[in-house]
């Protein structure tokens, strides 16, 4: 009963273990997957950035290009640049609506400062292509253009390296959420290995216990059937005896006073020979299959 209640009770710990198991599993797969939405999100960010850096670069070429040597075709990635800024600042913008305070803020700033370093990149090549060649450089060279250019770099420069940052802090979480699965999965594994070790040894324990417990049950059903046996044949022999006894008498009354007996008592004396007659017989037949029985009983504990 110890040995049932035991088994039962591993199996259900084996049933808890394997249970919290896959809800590690389970965790650890939703976990990496936020992880990865935040990188690829993270990763979109860093590379909106460098689009509005590789904007501001193309729009500043372009610009410089077209007032030194005052070629229209200098114009075109200046113009591509100034077309594509707005639609970059857009995605900037998406991108950081979850980032902090400081972020957005810097975002918006850059933005000022891009507009105003726009107008200002308007306003010389609009002065070269009316020939105010001098004045258009002589704006160019303004430090008050060149502040705005310089700071939006800074704040981008920073809103890079905090995406950067955001990038390693997911790298540390995805690699301490790695190491604790693994320790975890290691402890569970390792239970499971010596729950079902003792669950092994307690289920061949129990099946020889039961394998006991049948040969000993099949040993005492054997003796109960040679006591039932042994009383059968006692009570087999004592009815031959008493059907003997009173058929010899039946016979023996209708030999010696048979011309004497009434008709009716004669008639009584045969009947009573006739079954006591029956008796033996169906004594006789009950005995044949009783050891007919035990016969093959033999047999097939032979075989077996």
């Amino acid at each position: 009963m110890i040995r049932k209640t035991a088994v039962q009770i591993g199996v259900a710990a084996l049933f808890a273990l394997i249970v919290w198991n896959g809800y590690v599993v389970v965790g650890y797969v939703k976990q990496m997957r936020r992880l990865a939405a935040l990188t690829v999100q993270s990763s979109a960010i860093g590379a909106e950035i460098s689009g509005v850096l590789k904007d501001l670069t193309d729009m500043e070429a372009g610009q410089r290009g077209y007032l030194i040597t005052n070629n229209s075709s200098y114009l075109q990635p200046y113009t591509e640049a100034k077309d594509r800024i707005a639609a970059d600042f857009a995605s900037l913008r998406e991108g950081l609506a979850n980032r902090s305070e400081r972020e957005r803020s810097l975002e918006l700033q850059v933005e000022s400062l891009v507009n105003s370093k726009q107008s200002e990149m308007e306003h010389s090549i609009a002065l070269r292509k009316q020939g105010y060649r001098h004045r258009a450089f002589k704006l160019l060279d303004a430090s008050e253009g060149t502040e705005y250019i310089d700071q939006a770099r800074e704040h981008l420069s920073s809103l890079l390296v905090a995406e950067n940052g955001t990038l390693a802090r997911i790298e540390s979480e995805r690699n301490a959420g790695l190491g604790r699965i693994l320790k975890e999965t290691v402890v569970v594994n390792l239970a499971l290995l010596v729950l079902v070790g003792s669950l092994f040894v307690l289920v061949r324990d129990h099946g020889r216990v039961l394998e006991q417990e049948a040969v000993q049950s099949a040993k005492h059903l054997a003796a109960q059937e040679f006591q039932l046996a042994s009383i059968m044949s006692a009570l087999s022999n004592e009815a031959r005896s008493k059907t003997s006894t009173i058929e010899a008498n039946a016979r023996l009354l209708l030999q010696e006073y048979g011309g004497f007996l009434p008709r009716h008592a004669h008639n009584c004396a045969e009947q009573i020979e006739e079954a006591s007659s029956q008796l033996e017989q169906l004594r006789q037949d009950l005995v044949g299959d009783s050891r007919s029985s035990n016969d093959e009983k033999e047999q097939y504990e032979a075989v077996a």
